[in-house]
């Protein structure tokens, strides 16, 4: 089984940064690509950004300028760097991995938990 653990979120008055990590644990062999999407109240979930195992990054139009995703394979962490933050980031942030797995089970996708981000005015 695989596992994701995400932190890194809390409360940040409008205009700071925060830094979300996503580590993860089990019988991983390799992880073909990671995802953050988030999910504020009443709304559907989005995709915020995306990276390859190639290295080549994907973000929702409006936050291109302002989020960075990131990874450390070593570390089997991903990273989402968010600047400039405005009252209209607030919600559940999720980190999502496709990873292969060790002893020859395959390739599968994993969700975290979530962590609240909170952004204040």
């Amino acid at each position: 089984q695989v596992q994701l653990e995400e932190s890194g979120g809390g409360l940040v008055q409008a205009g700071g940064s925060l830094r979300l990590s996503c580590v993860a644990s089990g019988s991983i062999s390799s992880i073909n690509a990671a995802s953050w999407y988030r999910q504020a109240p009443g709304k559907q979930r989005e995709l915020v950004a995306s990276i390859l195992s190639g290295g080549g990054t994907n973000y929702a139009d409006s936050l291109k300028d302002r989020f960075t995703i990131s990874s450390d394979n070593a570390k089997r962490t991903v990273y989402l760097q968010m600047n400039s933050l405005k009252p209209e980031d607030t919600a559940v942030y999720f980190c999502n991995m496709v990873v292969r797995r060790s002893f020859g089970l395959g390739i599968a996708n994993y969700w975290g938990q979530g962590t609240q981000v909170t952004v204040s005015s």
